[in-house]
């Protein structure tokens, strides 16, 4: 028998037996889409932490927070750790900055902001992908760039008894600026020990892109080293620090850096980079490192929930093999018919093989289906739920089910190896029927 006429055979006797097949059918497509719908969910939850991981910090970059000496202890990073990193290889920038130690009062005219002020190299920072929203980077020592929401936080000044900030924390509009920033000069007043101030005029150049996120704040503002010497020399501290304790300001030559960021030319080239600095004894933490502990933890959590969801399978095939065991003893005649004109064992074998193959194959594809809707709906209405339930909105962007084809692929080869390995012991017993027997008529 050719492969068509064996399937046109199989096709036949399921048309005997309509509603015992299809019960075993839709056992099987109830496993199949148990299976797949429970895998989802970590499919589903896999994805959101890794895209919010993504979205929230760049994947090719390496922060370096300090080296540790022969003794173990830390030192922060200098400018000849700097020049180390630039000749890496696959490197595409080193950022660095400085932080001013104290938060300094930002005023233009009878509106003010308090803000993190730091000290960068622009050229780096534009490699690893910096951009303004307005006006251009700083040319002279005076000349600074404020974060995006810079403007948003500046307020006028009010008595103690009035609060111009709303519950968001945002400046309540009647207390907000309503100008442009760009090409306003500001009076950056800082502090000392004494507690004494001084003021010290600076013109806004530039205003940084806005953040990839709406909630995400960035006010900061970027000034020169010019102007950050000038601090230290009015403070006597490093990096402007009121801390009593903290004498006498850093020489040039050992000036370090707070915070410095490495980015690699792609995400292939981070595992490497980052192996040859903790091979020298760096700090260091790069959120590939954290994706792969990440991964390997919702990797066992996937493999678990499909051998959970195997098990509603493997239910299933009691099913199957109960159907094609009926099926052998009904079909017992037809056998021993097939045998006398001459049919390979084999030949019988593979076509009881073929219709439990049928069974599950439909069955996978149904159940496969119908965990697509499934997982469509669930998608859709948890956050609904969630929301009324609870009264709080679930996490954005979060994805509770999601079905990747490698996934379904994985759940009907499991189907298909299920239905196949139930239907092999009846298939088996085909072969070994007696021929006079089998064609043996009760009158």
């Amino acid at each position: 028998m050719t492969m068509k006429d064996q399937i046109k055979f199989v096709r036949q006797n399921m048309k005997k037996n309509k509603s015992r097949v299809f019960m075993t059918i839709l056992a099987t497509a109830i496993g199949c889409a148990f299976l797949i719908v429970l895998a989802s969910v970590g499919f589903g939850l896999h994805k959101s932490i890794i895209q919010e991981l993504m979205e929230d910090r760049l994947v090719t970059e390496i922060e370096v927070h300090a080296q540790m000496d022969d003794q173990g202890n830390y030192k922060a990073i200098n400018e000849r750790h700097i020049e180390y990193f630039e000749a890496l290889d696959d490197v595409k920038a080193v950022t660095r900055r400085q932080m001013l130690q104290q938060t300094p009062v930002f005023q233009i005219g009878e509106y003010h902001i308090q803000a993190n002020t730091l000290v960068t190299f622009f050229p780096e920072e534009v490699k690893a992908g910096f951009e303004l929203s307005e006006g251009r980077l700083p040319g002279n020592p005076n000349e600074i760039v404020v974060g995006y929401t810079f403007p948003e936080g500046l307020s006028r000044e009010v008595g103690e008894d009035v609060n111009p900030y709303n519950e968001d924390g945002t400046v309540k509009k009647e207390f907000a600026f309503t100008d442009k920033v760009l090409g306003k000069t500001v009076q950056m007043e800082v502090l000392d020990k004494k507690e004494s101030s001084t003021t010290i005029p600076l013109t806004i150049v530039g205003i940084a892109k806005k953040p990839a996120r709406d909630w995400m704040a960035n006010s900061d503002v970027f000034i020169s080293e010019a102007v950050l010497k000038e601090i230290e020399a009015f403070t006597g501290t490093p990096g402007g620090s009121l801390d009593v304790e903290t004498e006498g300001i850093k020489d040039s030559d050992e000036k370090t850096y707070d915070q410095v960021k490495i980015y690699a030319d792609n995400v292939q080239s981070v595992t490497g980079i980052n192996e040859v600095l903790e091979a020298d004894n760096y700090a260091t933490y790069s959120i590939v490192s954290e994706m792969k502990q990440v991964n390997m933890i919702f990797t066992i959590m996937k493999i678990g929930l499909i051998l959970v969801g195997t098990i509603a399978l493997i239910i299933a095939s009691i099913g199957i093999y109960n159907t094609m065991a009926m099926a052998v003893t009904e079909r017992a005649p037809d056998i021993g018919i097939m045998k006398a004109i001459g049919a390979n064992p084999g030949t019988i074998k593979k076509i009881f093989l073929l219709e439990s193959s049928y069974i599950g194959l439909i069955g996978a594809l149904v159940g496969t289906i119908v965990a697509y809707g499934i997982s469509i709906a669930v998608n859709f209405s948890l956050p609904l739920v969630v929301e009324n339930i609870f009264d709080e909105a679930p996490p954005e962007n979060l994805l509770f089910s999601y079905i990747p084809w490698t996934l379904a692929l994985i759940s009907i080869a499991i189907c298909l190896m299920v239905t196949v390995f139930s239907g092999w012991r009846p298939a088996q017993r085909a072969t070994q029927i007696d021929v006079l027997q089998a064609m043996r008529r009760e009158i």
